[in-house]
C-alpha cells in the first residue's frame, strides 16, 4: 500500500459519508464515500443538469467481492439513488485504490 492509497483513505475517511452501491435487485455493500457539494455555477444553471460524482476507497468493494462497479448499478446516499452511468479506477502504483462513481438520477 502506497502513499497515495494512506492518503486518499484518509480524506475519504474524514470527509465521507456512508452510502451503498448495489446490483439491479442485488444485495448492497455499504461503503464510505465522498461527494464534493455543487459548485455555485452549478446551482445557477441547475443541479439536476450535473452529474453526481462520489469517489470512494477500493476496501469495501474488494472485501465484499463486490467486482467492479459498472453502468446500471445503483448508490443510495441517505434516500437517494442515482444510477451508475461511469466509474473510473484510480490507481496507486499498477493497483486500484478507489473509485470515482459518476451516477445521475436522485430519486
Amino acid at each position: 500500500m502506497g502513499y497515495q492509497t494512506e492518503r486518499r483513505r484518509r480524506q475519504i475517511r474524514h470527509k465521507g459519508r456512508m452510502m451503498a452501491l448495489s446490483r439491479v435487485n442485488g444485495n448492497p455493500v455499504s461503503l464510505i464515500a465522498y461527494s464534493a457539494p455543487p459548485a455555485t455555477a452549478a446551482l445557477e444553471a441547475g443541479v439536476s443538469v450535473m452529474p453526481f460524482v462520489a469517489e470512494t476507497l477500493n476496501d469495501e468493494l474488494a472485501a465484499a467481492s463486490y467486482g467492479l462497479p459498472r453502468n446500471g448499478d445503483v448508490l443510495t446516499d441517505g434516500g437517494r439513488e442515482y444510477t451508475l452511468t461511469d466509474a473510473t479506477a484510480v490507481y496507486d502504483g499498477s493497483e486500484i485504490c478507489g473509485w470515482k462513481l459518476f451516477a445521475a438520477g436522485g430519486t
